[in-house]
């Protein structure tokens, strides 16, 4: 039996526990939706504050120089850089995912001109599917998206064929927390003559990455969730060096050219990762990045990574403990197979969650009847798990989900 005085002696053996301090979070909220949206780190609020106060106010449009912001897409870039397994001089932060996906993947299919289908999940992020969808529907005829179910993609050949030119999958899946091989996977697509690019949105920040060991060609994720970048915080690509001269980015925008000040009416792309640039980089948010990802600088990654799956397992274990059997389990019960998240289900999950959240308690809901709750080992305590399933066990039974104002949908799930 795991009691509480458990949870809290872990806690107190814990190293990383007076990171939490760094975090300016609510004292009555036990935050478990880290993998939509980070909290705010202290340090952010000091950096915007100077940033907005002095930089912007004062110093005016010499910031660009004086302060450096026209270097901050590389320069934040270079700090995500060891979170990923990435040289500083693989990784740009530009734009959003969603953008960066659509260059990607344009220029993988420029990389491979005899082969025009990209291979997906049927299950994967919809945007990345949107994205990739439009863009077979922009180049025309023959170009077409492949997305086959995760049971058809391990063994991955399955899904590959010699037309194959890009495999575009995401590390973690967003709904269930599970977890790819990315080297075994890599090394699939790439005997099978096709690019391997990875979605890193649920893994970055939580999840021990290596796209170097692991071979990958191409990467992107958002700096708003393990990150704690903020509310639409600007996303990062990688791109390995061996492929950075030979592609080209779709959008050519003027900071993505060789010389951006000399204004020239021919597009020149910039050498390297510069050329994924694009427009004018979002000073505030790439600000407020750089602050947030000083934290990781003071961590182990494979120490929080350890962290993260023992919140995992020992939220799993109290479910059980708790919870009955009126909850299922949608996430794989392996730690190693499994994000930084857990995911369970309920034939009235979306109310599940809104009557949590009315506790206190905030995690998110996913279609159909998923209930996600992420477990960012930077800030969440063993005691935190702890009181969220007891208050998650008594939603369930006092039934307290099936109050009127639990059960309206609201726009943001």
């Amino acid at each position: 039996m795991i009691t509480r005085a458990d949870c809290a002696a872990r806690d107190h053996r814990d190293p990383s526990s007076a990171l939490r301090e760094r975090f300016d979070l609510p004292k009555e909220v036990i935050y478990l939706d880290g993998n939509s949206l980070g909290p705010l780190p202290r340090s952010v609020r000091e950096r915007l504050g100077e940033v907005v106060d002095r930089q912007w106010g004062q110093d005016l449009i010499r910031s660009w120089n004086v302060h450096g912001w026209i270097d901050l897409p590389l320069a934040v870039g270079a700090k995500i850089a060891p979170l990923i397994g990435a040289d500083p001089d693989e990784v740009a932060v530009a734009d959003s995912t969603s953008v960066d996906l659509f260059k990607l993947l344009a220029g993988s299919l420029a990389l491979r001109p005899d082969r025009r289908t990209i291979v997906s999940e049927r299950d994967n992020f919809p945007t990345d599917l949107y994205i990739a969808d439009g863009l077979t529907r922009l180049r025309g005829d023959g170009f077409q998206v492949r997305a086959v179910g995760r049971e058809e993609i391990d063994p991955i050949e399955s899904a590959l064929g010699p037309d194959v030119a890009v495999v575009m999958l995401t590390h973690v899946d967003y709904r269930s927390g599970a977890l790819y091989d990315m080297a075994e996977v890599t090394e699939r697509v790439h005997a099978a003559g096709a690019l391997m690019l990875w979605d890193l949105s649920h893994s970055t920040g939580a999840v021990e990455v290596d796209l170097g060991a692991a071979g990958a060609d191409l990467a992107v994720g958002c700096g708003y969730k393990y990150l704690n970048g903020g509310p639409g915080a600007p996303a990062f690509l990688y791109v390995a060096r061996r492929h950075q001269q030979a592609i080209r980015s779709p959008l050519q925008g003027w900071l993505g050219h060789a010389a951006p000040f000399e204004l020239s009416p021919d597009y020149r792309p910039a050498d390297g990762i510069a050329r994924f640039l694009c427009g004018t980089p979002p000073i505030l948010s790439l600000a407020a990045l750089d602050a947030a990802l000083d934290l990781f600088a003071e961590v182990d990654l494979g120490a929080l990574r350890t962290k993260s799956m023992a919140l995992g397992q020992l939220f799993l274990e109290l479910v059980e403990q708790e919870c009955g059997g009126e909850l299922e389990i949608a996430c794989p019960r392996d730690a190693a197979h499994r994000g930084s998240q857990v995911a369970l289900r309920h034939p009235e999950g979306y109310a599940v969650i809104q009557a949590l959240i009315a506790r206190g308690v905030i995690g998110d809901f996913r279609t159909p009847d998923v209930l996600r709750f992420g477990l960012a080992p930077l800030y969440l305590r063993f005691a935190d798990v702890w009181d969220a399933v007891q208050h998650l066990k008594e939603v369930l039974t006092g039934r307290e989900w099936d109050r009127p104002e639990h059960q309206q949908r609201a726009a943001v799930t």
